[in-house]
């Protein structure tokens, strides 16, 4: 008997570039909790798709996030220089206690909430400056691109300023960050290297006793617990992965917001912001998988048998519409008392940095909601997108003497 659509492994390249994952991640919210599925490169792994096994999975010691560890896939960064490979991995994700431990405890020490909170009325200012520039862009035919403008420039900025880098260095280190994504091996490495080159840059300044600025790149140069340090690999590692998974996801949160406001899903008044944004993140969070880990042991979960060395996956979107935890789970219900979505992992695997995204979030989703009534989308568009490089918002505006 032939195989169909529903009952074939899933596929995650497939999914990743489809231009309907949203249907995607529903699909495979309707399978059992734990299946087997294909990795890019068609490498088998199995895939986590239900909220309280992906739970399980992100607290398990059994699950490693160390790769060094297995020999199925290349490991990260693998077709770079060991040099670059290093200062690019030496991050909470690719780290088991008690090496995860001792980075996250000094990590803590100097990405603090205070710190956030301090940051929030800048965050305001840049949200409100930021839209009162878009007339300055607006082009031949009377759009502007709010991805480019907006959605792009908010988490530049704010995280930019947070680790005290200087705006008018944001094109040097973003065209560097587009690099790494190129699937070009030269350009890779040459802007891998760019990357690090920067950053060593950015903190040798911090080394010297005259710098008394007070910004997150500082405290982490200085942030020690009982004589212990960041390494110089981890100092890199840290900040670039601040700079860079934060600004990805943050942009496509925002272009995603604008698109709900826009088309009216959304409409102001009827909850509060806070409660809109975390339903936004759990229906439309852009973190849509975890990292890879891998099985130490062999470990019965939702009725399968992982082998010791198998791959294994946490698809945090599926999770995020697991029907087992949340009732109508495709509705964006700001209402719904149970708020635990996955959007910034679990545990110990927890975002360092989930507070500064809820705040950019729930700045820039008042903001949109101010400025809609002169904002119209050019052009239909798709919620769920996969580049943040090609995912142009086209609105028009209608002006003070338009209206």
């Amino acid at each position: 008997m032939p195989t169909s659509p529903a009952d074939a492994e899933p596929r995650l390249g497939e999914i990743l570039a489809s231009a309907d994952r949203d249907t995607r991640y529903g699909e495979l919210a309707a399978r059992t909790p734990v299946t087997r599925g294909r990795y890019v490169g068609d490498v088998e792994v199995w895939l986590i798709t239900g909220h309280d096994e992906i739970v399980t999975v992100l607290n398990d010691a059994r699950f490693s996030s160390d790769l060094t560890g297995q020999d199925r896939i290349p490991l990260p960064g693998a077709g770079l220089p060991d040099d670059l490979r290093t200062a690019l991995t030496s991050t909470l994700a690719a780290y088991d206690p008690p090496d995860h431990t001792r980075l996250r405890r000094l990590v803590s020490h100097a990405f603090t909430a205070r710190r956030v909170q301090r940051l929030r009325p800048r965050v305001e200012h840049i949200v409100d400056a930021l839209l009162a520039d878009l007339p300055a862009h607006v082009d031949a035919v009377g759009t502007v691109d709010l991805m480019e403008h907006f959605a792009h420039q908010l988490p530049i900025l704010v995280i930019g300023e947070l680790l005290g880098l200087p705006p008018e260095e944001q094109q040097q280190w973003r065209t560097s960050a587009e690099g790494l994504t190129s699937g070009d091996p030269a350009r890779v490495t040459t802007d891998a290297r760019n990357l690090i080159v920067y950053m060593r840059k950015a903190i040798a300044e911090r080394r010297d006793p005259q710098y008394t600025a007070d910004d997150l790149l500082t405290a982490l140069v200085r942030a020690r617990d009982s004589g212990d340090r960041l390494t110089e690999d981890e100092l890199v590692s840290t900040a670039l992965s601040i700079l860079l998974a934060g600004h990805r996801t943050t942009a496509l949160l925002v272009r995603t917001m604008a698109v709900l406001v826009l088309t009216g899903a959304l409409r102001p008044g009827v909850a509060g912001i806070p409660d809109l944004v975390e339903e936004i993140l759990r229906r439309h969070g852009s973190a849509e998988i975890g990292n890879l880990r891998f099985a130490r042991e062999p470990v019965e979960l939702a009725g399968a048998t992982i082998a010791r060395g198998d791959l294994v996956l946490v698809v945090l979107a599926s999770g995020n519409r697991d029907r087992r935890r949340f009732t109508d789970p495709d509705a964006i219900d700001p209402a719904r008392p149970d708020k635990a979505h996955l959007t910034f992992g679990h545990g110990m695997h927890y975002c360092l940095g989930a507070a500064l995204a809820r705040t950019m979030a729930e700045v820039a989703l008042a903001a949109l909601f101010r400025a809609a009534p002169r904002l119209t989308l050019h052009r239909d568009v798709f919620l769920q997108t996969t580049d943040p490089g090609s995912t142009a918002l086209s609105v028009r505006m209608t002006t003070e003497q338009d209206s």
